[in-house]
């Protein structure tokens, strides 16, 4: 896991075998769909998980200029494990580089995901992921539910 002070750390129930869950995050399409906090929209990314391969998601949020997300996949098992480096472009001056794990744990037909992300500079900059990372999680929940994972 992630060492720092400054550490996100959230779990979360997915109603989806890890397989499926897996495949929501690892595939661009499926990712396009829920990735954001609420209200964003994701109009071009580049995200194929492999390690060494950099990824780049553009954000756009309700009001105002579109954004980018970069970094490189760290270690890829699908589907126990994604990890990767997380950069703003352009930064904030409270951000720095860091590293998002996610755990894919089978407990049967769910999922328990276990994420972990940082080190943060500040603690305003994790509490912002943590909204972020919810947000996009119970955006993922909702489309898992409704049987997203089941279509291409």
């Amino acid at each position: 896991m992630v060492a720092g002070n400054l550490t996100l750390e959230l779990h979360r129930q997915l109603p989806a075998p890890p397989s499926r869950v897996f495949e929501a995050f690892a595939d661009s399409d499926r990712l396009a769909n829920w990735w954001g906090p609420e209200g964003f929209s994701i109009p071009r990314l580049r995200f194929g998980p492999a390690v060494g391969e950099a990824y780049r998601i553009e954000m756009q949020p309700p009001d105002g200029d579109a954004f980018h997300l970069a970094g490189e996949f760290t270690a890829v098992d699908p589907p126990r494990l994604l990890a990767f480096s997380f950069r703003w472009q352009p930064p904030d001056p409270d951000d720095v580089d860091n590293l998002v794990e996610l755990f894919f744990l089978d407990a049967g037909d769910t999922t328990e995901l276990a994420l972990a992300q940082g080190p943060f500079k500040t603690e305003e900059r994790r509490a912002l992921h943590r909204d972020g990372w919810t947000d996009s999680l119970n955006k993922l929940e909702a489309l898992l539910s409704a049987g997203f994972e089941n279509r291409a």
